[in-house]
């Protein structure tokens, strides 16, 4: 085995599905999100804390294009908390895996 297979090896990913998964068992009248997130052509994430889909650069300033609505809470049984963030004309924005947090 070569460095870089072994390193590669040792990386955790976050994969969409998990995410669709949990929407549409927690929060089922959020198909918008669910499309979302199909629709998106990234189908995992390296696995850190935040992931963010939507530039957060000057947020909920005048023209910014992070403009926060809510949150929503989802719970996953080896995960654990996921938040995501909704933004104001309904996209996600990114999301918070809490258990990876320090």
């Amino acid at each position: 085995m070569n460095i870089v297979e072994t390193v590669h090896s040792k990386r955790k990913y976050f994969k969409k599905e998990w995410l669709i998964e949990l929407l549409k068992e927690q929060k089922p009248k959020r198909e918008g999100l669910v499309l979302q997130l199909e629709e998106m052509t990234a189908s995992e994430w390296i696995k850190k804390p935040y992931i963010r889909f939507v530039s957060g650069k000057n947020a909920n300033q005048k023209g910014a294009q992070w403009q926060f609505q809510e949150n929503i809470v989802l719970e996953h049984k080896t995960q654990g908390i996921i938040v995501l963030d909704i933004l104001k004309d309904d996209r996600i924005g990114g999301f918070e895996l809490l258990d990876e947090l320090d």
